[in-house]
């Protein structure tokens, strides 16, 4: 998966940094290793409506921000959205719960991602597929190549 970012990012011309540092899931502690705020961290969880296996979406917020399970359901034409269990992150990603980079590069998935992660800083940081490596990308750039569809799926 970072090779295939590194690939799409560098195609594209896009304006980022590689970081590599200890791994690390935790949102507030990757920042502080990053030296990136919180808020800048693209946390990406993958979800699919309550008790069914489709539709999925990977739903990207703020590293400081929780996610609305409802917000979610409702993007995916339910009623309440839960996260996938681990082994079909990894089929579906082919990265573990934690590393998955706020890109889609399967059909099956459709990205969301909340505006205030766009809207609140130049840069977004991310781990790059793996625990051991961040990117930190910009903004606008990151929204030219994903194409994410922007909805409000944070808690209040």
């Amino acid at each position: 998966m970072f090779d295939r970012l590194v690939e799409l990012l560098d195609a594209r011309s896009a304006s980022y940094r590689v970081l590599m540092h200890d791994a690390e899931g935790q949102s507030a502690r990757v920042a502080e290793i990053r030296g990136t705020e919180p808020g800048q961290g693209a946390k990406a969880m993958l979800c699919s409506l309550k008790g069914q296996a489709e539709p999925y979406a990977l739903v990207i917020l703020p590293g400081d921000q929780k996610l609305d399970m409802k917000k979610v359901g409702a993007a995916l034409g339910g009623k309440k959205a839960e996260l996938v269990k681990a082994e079909t992150a990894m089929e579906l990603t082919g990265c573990r719960i934690g590393a998955i980079p706020p890109f889609v590069f399967d059909e099956r998935i459709q990205l969301i991602v909340d505006p205030a992660l766009t809207t609140r800083y130049a840069e977004i940081a991310f781990n790059a597929g793996r625990l051991d490596a961040s990117m930190v990308l910009d903004t606008k750039d990151y929204l030219a190549i994903a194409m994410p569809r922007l909805l409000d799926i944070s808690q209040a």
